[in-house]
């Protein structure tokens, strides 16, 4: 199993943001959208992460409990059970972007665990990984290894 961090960043919220990820200092990719949210990178990564390994087993570990509760809790079941509404009946923040991790993660044909990390503890991937999406955040310009 390949143990993958991601990470999301973004400079006012919406603003400038970065995502990345990573399972190695030599292996990673970071990228920026002009105008989005920290939610919006922190899903990013993940899809980045599972497109450019698409093969094997994957855990992927993130500081974004948005991130690993939509699996470990499983909201996406709710979410497409309510024609992609919220428990309160809103639209579901991010759809697009769920509808493209969701299938990723479930009919990936491998199977894809999420691991919680807490966000600016000293682990060391975690910090890495949220270096590379703060400076594509700052830089608006992609990185990979």
């Amino acid at each position: 199993m390949i143990r993958i961090y991601t990470d999301g960043a973004c400079r006012g919220n919406p603003g400038p943001g970065g995502w990345a990820w990573a399972s190695g200092q030599d292996d990673f990719a970071s990228g920026s959208n002009p105008h989005t949210t920290n939610q919006r990178m922190e899903v990013m990564a993940v899809i980045e992460a599972l497109l450019e390994h698409s093969e094997g087993a994957v855990e992927i570990v993130s500081d974004s409990n948005y991130v690993v509760k939509c699996f470990h809790d499983q909201w996406y079941v709710g979410w497409q059970r309510r024609n992609w509404k919220n428990s309160k009946g809103q639209p579901v923040a991010n759809r697009d972007l769920w509808e493209a991790l969701v299938p990723l993660v479930l009919e990936g044909g491998r199977p894809v665990a999420f691991s919680w990390v807490k966000g600016h503890s000293g682990d060391l991937m975690n910090d890495f990984v949220d270096g590379l999406a703060t400076a594509a955040a700052d830089s608006q310009r992609a990185r990979h290894s």
